[in-house]
Order: C-alpha cells, then structure tokens, then sequence
C-alpha cells in the first residue's frame, strides 16, 4: 500500500462516479428529492384505504432511508473532487503532469 498524505486513499466507488461524470451537487440533490418523494409517498398512504395503507407506510419509509446515503456518498465524491484538484494544483505549480512525481531510482549499472 502506498503512502497517501492527505487520509485514506480515494475509494474506488468515488473514482467511479466520479469517471462517470457525477458530482457531489449532483448526488446532494438527489438526497433532497428523496425527501420529498419521501413525504409524498407518505402523504399518498395516508389517502387509501386500510388494507394497502401498511404497505404504502413502509414503501415511504424505505424511501426515507435514502436521503443520508445520498449525501454521504455526495460528501465523499466532492472531498475526493477537492483531493484531485490540490493534487493538480500542486503538479501544475511544481511544473510535472498530474500523476508524475520527482523521486529518483537508484538503478544499477
């Protein structure tokens, strides 16, 4: 494993949604919609009759589950974003491509 200065290295679900084009806004978002489509529901169950109302109950419920997961993986995608763009900075000050480092090998000759 190598040496990260910053943490944890980036997980690789967070590389992924990241290749894929999300941003941490993006999943932040969701996590708001899925409140609301959380009360909706709930507000839906409580107009029909008994013998569905359980199941549409524990369907917003379910849904209401959603928004923390939503935000906290937004969380990890914008701090990886932030990771990324000091790296970046960093190379562009030191005048390496993203990726390069500085450190010598010793070979034998």
């Amino acid at each position: 494993m190598s040496w990260v200065p910053y943490g944890y290295p980036p997980a690789m679900l967070t590389k992924a949604l990241s290749a894929c084009g999300l941003r941490g806004w993006h999943l932040h978002t969701t996590s708001l919609a899925t409140i609301y489509l959380c009360i909706s529901l709930w507000i839906r169950a409580k107009t029909v009759d008994q013998e569905e109302r359980g199941n549409a109950e524990r369907r917003a419920l379910f849904v209401g589950l959603w928004p923390p997961m939503f935000w906290l993986i937004g969380d990890a995608v914008q701090a990886d974003e932030q990771r990324s763009r000091a790296t970046l900075g960093k190379a562009r000050l030191s005048g390496l491509k993203p990726g390069k480092s500085r450190t010598w090998r010793m070979t034998r000759r």
